[in-house]
């Protein structure tokens, strides 16, 4: 056992572990484009991006000098009556790329707080209207919005947070339409999710500060996709019932789907939208929540009690703020949009493969994403099945972390061409030892 091990086991406790069952981590030391390295020099291809967050792989050289370029200027300064260049561009340009009129940025740390200012602002607006009767929330089943209190209870469809039912705010969960390839179902399925979102609105919608959506996909529940049709109609009924639409992109944006953000394809403007992950290019920690001016300008009076009472001590943190900055450039100087519409072909490929394996179902791919479950393995965030896939899988040199039943590829935009054979190769043998 390494040293580092040994300090690890004596010491930390890490996200969602049974540490009186969980394996041994594994000891990273480095890492380099779409690889990580652990201590004995052993490659292993990070193809779900460190949950999500390195879509322009490890180590950009881009990345790594303007962190060290800010970082020489000026370290941190707290945002409470100051302001500073890297806030300022980065608040400038995400609002030349977000659609539409989202153009108020509020900083914080993840996508749990990102969402927690969300609702806050959500509660808030509607209160400073003089609308205080909007006390409650709607989502979908098998939403995940994060791990905070607030982001807990709009997540409490996705069976994650039983265990503090008792603690959360009122949160309405409505059906969630979900759809594959070759699925011939979905118009009917979506029929009745609609039907039964209309009918909470009727009995809740007058209570109801605000509807929180994943865009496009579910994440942490599974990969479970949407027809842009559905999430499109669902968030046009809920603004017609007075809700303000907040899209939770924390997943979704930066590419993930196709698009910049997932919102492009649905055709439907929110009134708020929550981004991480992906914002900082795995770097640092930073989210932001961005809202359009109308939410913005109902906080404004003579009076302290309406302003948005919230903050981080982080928040803004120019360091972070540079970093991603910089990654957005990069979106124009690698032409990431065009290396993720490449894997996408590439995942749309094994498409035909992966339906006619017979220890999968319900395969799918959307933008750089490829999914599907394992026929006949049931259960929530691990199961057997999934986790024999996991070890096989690290031990051929392949980051893929099953959720559940659910198998995913969610590559860094870098990956090569061999690479993605490697992946795909090792995806189809780990699954013919199952």
């Amino acid at each position: 056992m390494s040293d580092i091990l040994d300090i690890d086991k004596r010491h930390i406790w890490h996200p969602f572990t049974q540490h009186a069952s969980e394996r041994d981590p594994v000891v990273v030391t480095g890492a380099k484009g779409a690889c990580l390295f652990d201590e004995d020099g052993t490659e292993i291809l990070d193809l779900i991006s460190s949950w999500w967050t390195c879509i322009h792989g490890h180590g950009h050289p881009a990345l790594v000098e303007a962190l060290a370029v800010q970082a020489a200027k000026l370290d941190h300064v707290m945002f409470a009556g100051f302001t500073h260049a890297p806030a300022a561009t980065l608040s400038q340009s995400l609002a030349g790329v977000l659609p539409g009129y989202l153009t108020k940025v509020f900083f914080s740390d993840n996508g749990s707080t990102a969402v927690e200012v969300a609702l806050k602002l959500a509660f808030q607006y509607h209160r400073n209207r003089g609308e205080s009767a909007r006390t409650e929330f709607f989502a979908f089943e098998g939403g995940y919005h994060g791990d905070t209190l607030g982001a807990m209870s709009l997540g409490r469809g996705s069976n994650f947070f039983t265990l503090f039912e008792d603690l959360m705010c009122t949160v309405h969960a409505t059906p969630y339409a979900r759809t594959w390839e070759g699925d011939n179902a979905i118009g009917p399925r979506e029929e009745d999710a609609l039907e039964a979102f209309a009918k909470a609105l009727d009995e809740h919608g007058n209570k109801a500060a605000a509807i929180i959506i994943e865009p496009l996909m579910q994440g942490a529940s599974g990969f479970r996709f949407s027809r842009p049709e559905f999430v499109r109609q669902v968030s046009q009924m809920a603004r017609d019932a007075g809700l303000l639409v907040i899209y939770d992109e924390v997943a979704t944006g930066f590419g993930r789907t196709g698009t910049l953000f997932a919102c492009e394809q649905v055709g439907f403007l929110p009134d708020i939208i929550c981004l991480s992950k992906a914002l900082t290019a795995g770097m640092l920690p930073m989210a932001v929540t961005v809202a359009r001016e109308g939410v913005f300008e109902a906080f404004l009076s003579d009076k302290f009690d309406t302003a948005l009472a919230h903050g981080h001590t982080f928040t803004a943190n120019p360091l972070a703020c540079a970093v991603a900055c910089k990654s957005l450039e990069l979106f124009k100087q690698d032409k990431a949009l065009e290396k993720v519409a490449h894997i996408g072909a590439r995942n749309r490929d094994q498409l035909a493969r992966l339906m006619e394996h017979p220890r999968t179902e319900h395969a799918r791919a959307m933008g750089c994403m490829l999914a599907f479950e394992l026929a006949g393995s049931k259960g929530h965030y691990k199961t057997q099945d999934g986790e024999r896939l996991r070890d096989w899988y690290l031990k051929n040199g392949l980051n893929i972390r099953p959720l559940g039943p659910t198998v995913y590829l969610m590559p860094p935009y870098c990956i090569t061409d061999e690479q993605l054979t490697r992946a795909y190769d090792g995806l189809f043998a780990g699954l013919d030892q199952i």
